[in-house]
């Protein structure tokens, strides 16, 4: 009854196009109208004590951050110093595309923001360079994934909200698998262009240039380690960090590259505002809802619902996997992460699963959700910056996405892969 009441409540408002923070928060008043076991004040209460926490104050920073960075020259100049690197190789500039978003994810931790920084310089430089228009856009898309899997990342500040995991530990945790799916999509790109016959961009290489764009790269390229370093320093915390971070791009926009103005300065602040108050009432009503489904012992029944079905730990996390990949082509990730992860994790958990290690797999699964329709909102970010119809990009997007799945199958089997830097730092145990 509980169960049909709230999802069958969430999926109509869903169909109705509702905004999933509003369905959520519908679907959590229908409970208490029609089962009538909870006050209404509980939704208003929970709302506002799950949105009352420390923690949570890194995301409005780090997307405030990502938006002047974006704005004052950073991107441009990632990708200068990428293209540098390898844009003079087979399939370089397929190369300089992947680089440079997992770099510029490392300074905003978002899928959207990393298609829409890069895609908007790569994917003219790509078409100039005799690539094709929906082969650029796809691997924009695909590549924007990055963004939340490098840290720091914003879903991994939600999962860390969400089940009480350490946000530093998970910043950690998230360096190879972040390395690893970018040498995934890396690989598949060059086969792409090596068959299509895609060219580079017929620039010889030189040290000299590298050296240059280098330099002239420095200040972007010190983003995540002075973020990072801080925090595994202990100079300060994630939520701090993120406000260095906004300090930062502003310091480097304004005086460094002088392309920062305060009519853009003013811009990125409202448009921070907007996805902020988006993402803040997909928290209170998620949290509000994940009690809920507590109160009603509904972790315990998933719980005894999975255990029945195998014993097997491999088969479990392969079960979890295709789960989440389908729960991402339909639902926001911060919704998820708040709703599905405190109910799937001890499941796991039983197991000996360690919790580092399935937030940076749950996350993983849901950032492939971003270029799986019909949510796919970084297939939809990277149509909106092209004029390529959305059926053609999916078209040339599978490939990739069958190389995420192959990397996420490798960190999934594969724990040390999350594991090894936080245990090398002693935020794990051997």
């Amino acid at each position: 009854m509980i169960m049909g009441v709230i999802f069958g409540t969430f999926a109509l408002f869903l169909i109705l196009n509702v905004p999933i923070g509003i369905a959520i928060g519908l679907s959590v008043l229908a409970y208490i109208l029609i089962i009538g076991d909870t006050q209404l004040t509980f939704l208003a209460a929970n709302m506002f004590s799950s949105c009352d926490s420390f923690p949570l104050m890194a995301i409005p920073f780090f997307i405030l951050a990502g938006g002047l960075m974006e704005s004052g020259g950073l991107s441009k100049r990632l990708v200068d110093f990428a293209n540098a690197c390898v844009g003079h190789l087979k399939g370089g500039l397929a190369m300089v595309t992947v680089m440079t978003c997992l770099f510029f994810g490392a300074i905003s931790g978002s899928g959207p923001a990393t298609v829409a920084a890069i895609g908007a310089i790569m994917v003219p430089f790509m078409v100039e360079s005799g690539y094709s228009k929906r082969f650029s856009v796809a691997l924009v898309a695909a590549s924007g994934c990055l963004g939340v899997i490098i840290p720091p990342s914003i879903p991994m500040v939600m999962y860390g909200v969400a089940t009480g995991a350490s946000i530093g530990t998970m910043f950690m945790g998230g360096f190879i698998p972040g390395i690893l799916c970018a040498v995934a999509l890396m690989i598949v790109a060059k086969r792409i262009v090596a068959k299509e016959g895609f060219g580079g961009n017929e620039q010889a290489f030189s040290w000299m240039r590298v050296w240059k764009e280098f330099k002239n790269a420095i200040w972007a390229l010190m983003v995540p380690v002075i973020i990072l370093g801080g925090i595994y320093g202990g100079i300060f915390t994630p939520t701090e960090a993120a406000v260095v971070s906004v300090f930062y791009g502003l310091i480097a926009g304004l005086f460094i590259y002088k392309e920062l103005n305060f009519r853009k300065i003013f811009l990125k602040l409202a448009d921070s505002a907007m996805t902020t108050a988006a993402i803040l009432i997909i928290v209170g009503t998620g949290t509000t809802l994940g009690r809920i489904l507590a109160m009603a012992g509904v972790p315990g029944m998933v719980t005894d619902l999975m255990l029945g079905l195998t014993d097997n730990v491999y088969v479990l996390l392969l079960m979890l996997n295709v789960f989440l990949l389908i729960v991402g082509c339909v639902m926001d990730t911060t919704a998820a992460i708040l709703i599905l992860s405190p109910i799937l994790y001890p499941i796991v958990e039983i197991f000996g699963v360690n919790i580092i290690h399935f937030g940076v797999m749950m996350i993983i699964n849901l950032a492939i959700g971003f270029i799986t329709p019909p949510v796919g909102i970084n297939l939809f970010t990277a149509v909106r910056i092209s004029d390529v119809g959305f059926s053609e990009v999916v078209k040339r997007i599978i490939p990739l996405l069958l190389a995420l799945i192959c990397a996420l199958l490798v960190i999934t089997y594969i724990p040390m892969t999350v594991t090894l830097l936080p245990k090398i730092f002693g935020k794990i145990p051997w």
